[in-house]
């Protein structure tokens, strides 16, 4: 098959690498509007250049993988679902929820397949949470404590573009409580800090989140998120049921440290950042959306999932903006 990918910065670079050794793709067409580093990938993987994005629809693709910026991902996939064109796009659909809404309603207006890289779904370690909690080996589930911490804040020229932390970051965790338990959020309370770095202030965002969110079966969870961890990247899940608890992300490239004496020692190689820590889930994902397109398997996580776990983000952001617990009816697009 014949695939577009829009956008080859770090995760569009990833991904074009991973789609040129796929024996089902035959042949990949990249592009980016920075052309030297679109032409640079292109000719290191054997891909073609397509001047802009107008070619990659009109050259004849199966399918669109995008991973441009942020802001291009709600139109793209528009223009995908009116092309009658299967699609795979980085999370977000966009940064806000009425832009969210839109893109959705042309993808089913039209028809046609998006697959959103909630990658986490594609991980060995959370895959076996979902199979322990589903199999009722924990028991019945009272907590669930899930952490991304972040070794180093981002550019201060993204934190504007991000949609702030919770948007950003956590919402890696709200697909993943959902996605593990089985269980919808109802209620969430949430707060910030920025007393980080100046830029965080600036761009009105936090540098550190924790949030409390209740669970439709009564399960408590807390998310935690930072950008400033700089034992290392730290990306955890712990489940804690009346007959057993378990923990995704613990192995020894965690960067955390026992004060007890017999504790483990600290970790001697720590995950530097996502695409090293997620690089077998990386590629999974895009193997299950080449999977989706030969018929071989269903959507993994199609856009109604990316909105699920955008809208529990807008929840706290409202709760951390007007310091009281939110309920996830109060967010549009949900059918509480």
């Amino acid at each position: 098959m014949r695939i577009g990918l829009i956008g080859t910065g770090r995760i569009g670079t990833h991904h074009a690498t991973t789609l040129s050794r796929h024996r089902d793709v035959g042949s990949l067409i990249v592009t980016d509007p920075d052309r030297a580093r679109a032409a640079e990938l292109a000719d290191r993987l054997g891909a073609t250049l397509a001047p802009g994005i107008d070619e990659i629809f009109t050259w004849g693709v199966d399918a669109v993988v995008v991973t441009a910026a942020t802001a291009a991902h709600a139109e793209l996939i528009g223009r995908a679902a009116r092309a009658g064109l299967p699609v795979f796009c980085e999370k977000p659909i966009a940064l806000d929820l009425s832009g969210t809404l839109a893109a959705l309603a042309e993808v089913e207006a039209a028809g046609t397949v998006l697959q959103l890289g909630f990658q986490r779904r594609f991980d060995a370690g959370y895959t076996a949470a979902r199979e322990a909690v589903r199999a009722g080996r924990l028991g019945r589930l009272h907590t669930v404590r899930a952490a991304t911490s972040d070794p180093a804040p981002p550019p201060a020229g993204y934190l504007p573009l991000s949609g702030g932390l919770y948007r950003d970051c956590s919402v890696h965790d709200f697909d993943m409580l959902r996605w593990v338990t089985g269980r919808e959020v109802t209620e969430v309370y949430a707060t910030g800090s920025d007393a980080g770095p100046p830029m965080f202030r600036r761009a009105r965002d936090v540098s550190t989140a924790a949030a409390v969110l209740t669970l439709d079966d009564g399960t408590l969870a807390t998310v935690t998120a930072t950008r400033m961890n700089g034992a290392g990247y730290d990306v955890r899940m712990e489940l804690a049921g009346e007959l057993d608890q378990i923990a995704v992300g613990l192995d020894d490239r965690t960067p955390i440290a026992s004060t007890e004496p017999a504790g483990p020692p600290p970790a001697d190689k720590p995950w530097t950042g996502f695409l090293e820590r997620f690089g077998p889930a990386y590629e999974a994902e895009l193997a299950a959306f080449v999977g989706v397109l030969c018929g071989e398997r269903a959507n993994p996580c199609d856009g109604r999932e990316a909105l699920h776990a955008l809208r529990i983000a807008e929840a706290c952001e409202l709760s951390r903006r007007e310091r009281r617990p939110v309920h996830l009816a109060e967010v549009p697009g949900g059918r509480e």
